[in-house]
């Protein structure tokens, strides 16, 4: 069992940055990020293997949101550049134990953190 813990998030404006932590109990494969807004799925956001430090990203993020990891301290970020009002949802890291098929898949995930809420303001 691995447990996740995140930590960072809360207000930002438009155009700001934001950024979150999620510290791992143990080591697993590689590590995600989703998100949340109210009434919507939960969706993919960014993607890194712990190893190789191979990256993806939603394109609605991709050239703002920065995902990387500290092998030694077990802990995956997410740096969010220029938020805008629609990046505004509940956060969430993930981890796949072993390699799981499509990283944008929730399904492929084995642990998640508690989430935590990002409001961007116009």
């Amino acid at each position: 069992q691995v447990v996740l813990v995140e930590s960072g998030g809360g207000l930002g404006q438009t155009g700001g940055s934001l950024g979150l932590s999620c510290a791992a109990s143990g080591r697993t494969f590689a590590m995600g990020w989703f998100r949340q807004a109210p009434g919507k799925e939960r969706e993919f956001v960014a993607y890194i293997t712990w190893t190789s430090g191979i990256t993806l990203y939603a394109e609605s993020v991709k050239g703002r949101f920065t995902i990387s990891r500290d092998n030694a301290k077990k802990t995956a970020y997410l740096q969010m550049n220029a938020l805008k009002p629609e990046d505004t949802a509940v956060y969430y890291c993930a981890a796949q134990q072993g390699p799981r098929g499509i990283a944008t898949a929730t399904r492929n995930y084995d642990y998640w953190g508690q989430g935590t809420q990002v409001t961007v303001s116009s």
